[in-house]
């Protein structure tokens, strides 16, 4: 299962609707942790994380859910684990839609 949001397309429109999905997501520091240590490890699967956060596996599963709804990691069912990563189409959309806001409110006038 992966989030609504393409890989690598920082061209794709982000509604206000989505945003506030996003930033929702982001708005937990269990979730900023989970999403910290996906941009370094690439990929990896729940126990790991769950290993590095000193949290119960069902905490993290549970914003491992937030953060795959909101679009900011993909799930891949494999064997043995499945595997959470960035989806860094959504961080880049994310990223050129706050450059826009900060645009329109930091700009010289």
């Amino acid at each position: 299962m992966t989030g609504s949001f393409p890989h690598g397309d920082s061209g794709a429109a982000l509604d206000d609707a989505k945003a506030a999905r996003i930033y929702a997501a982001l708005g937990h520091p269990v979730r900023l942790a989970i999403l910290r240590q996906l941009i370094i490890e690439d990929a990896c699967c729940c126990k790991d994380i769950v290993g590095r956060l000193d949290l119960a596996q069902s905490t993290v599963s549970q914003h491992l859910k937030v953060l795959v709804e909101a679009g900011l990691i993909d799930y891949r069912p494999e064997r043995q684990a499945s595997r959470y990563s960035v989806n860094r189409g959504c961080l880049t959309i994310i990223h050129a839609h706050l450059g826009i806001l900060a645009a329109g409110c930091c700009a010289d006038k």
